[in-house]
């Protein structure tokens, strides 16, 4: 009886409905599991927003490869509840469990050397997000479980050479009512970009920093009247309200 116990409990973490950023794609071409990335070993979200793991997550793998891009490339970024993806076959919560609800957002911050720069101490600028329709109800977190994990998006056109950064965090808000109950979950890209861009951003923000505990974007509560993951039909912005950047 003892043994069962403590086997379905060690189950009951592993199995938790959480993912990871670990695959990077230019324009369509997968460049393999956690290459280019600093990921971290599990699927285990950040919580406190004053963490230095709020940059890059917690300490991992990080990749010796450095992926080159150009302006105007397609980027993607794949989720999956565990290295690899499904954790079990037909995993039900791969990429991510459907009632994490919430947005996904993009940033980008200038390094010295991708594959070896520190993370703390840059300077970011959102490069895309994909929040809440309140049209359609969907959140950028269903459209990329529609996408079987994977988000993209296009670096923009007027990106400076030289190495960066590349932030992608899914916010998940299901337990957000309550603080530190939202979930962040990301990893970083380690990106040389080409070409002869001039794009030099006027705002930028820091991580840790630019989100505050209170933020209500962070302590929310996204059911509706009816219960439903609707926001109540109202307007979601994502966290610290910054704006995506524009050439």
């Amino acid at each position: 009886m003892k043994f069962t116990l403590l086997a379905a409990a060690a189950f009951a973490v592993s199995a938790e409905a959480h993912c990871i950023f670990q695959e990077v794609s230019v324009n369509g071409a997968k460049q393999g599991s956690l290459v280019g990335l600093r990921a971290p070993y599990d699927n285990n979200p950040v919580y406190d927003v004053t963490s230095q793991d709020i940059i890059c997550q917690k300490q991992g793998s990080t990749s010796d490869k450095v992926i080159s891009v150009n302006p105007g490339d397609e980027m993607g970024a794949y989720f999956g509840h565990v290295i690899g993806g499904a954790q079990i076959p037909n995993d039900p919560d791969n990429p991510i469990a459907k009632s994490h609800k919430g947005p996904v957002t993009a940033w980008l911050a200038k390094v010295d050397n991708a594959a070896s720069s520190s993370k703390t101490g840059l300077k970011w600028f959102k490069i895309w997000e994909d929040t809440f329709d309140t049209s359609s109800k969907v959140w950028g977190v269903d459209n990329m479980i529609s996408n079987q994990g994977w988000v993209k998006f296009d670096l923009p056109q007027c990106i400076a050479p030289g190495d960066y950064l590349m932030r992608v965090e899914v916010l998940a808000l299901h337990s957000a009512s309550r603080p530190n109950g939202a979930q962040f979950y990301m990893s970083c890209a380690q990106l040389k970009v080409g070409g002869s861009g001039s794009y030099s951003p006027s705002q930028t923000v820091s991580f840790p920093g630019v989100y505050e505990k209170s933020d209500t974007s962070i302590v929310t509560n996204i059911y509706g009247l009816t219960g439903q993951p609707d926001n109540g039909g109202k307007q979601y912005n994502a966290p610290g309200n910054v704006p995506v950047m524009q050439c």
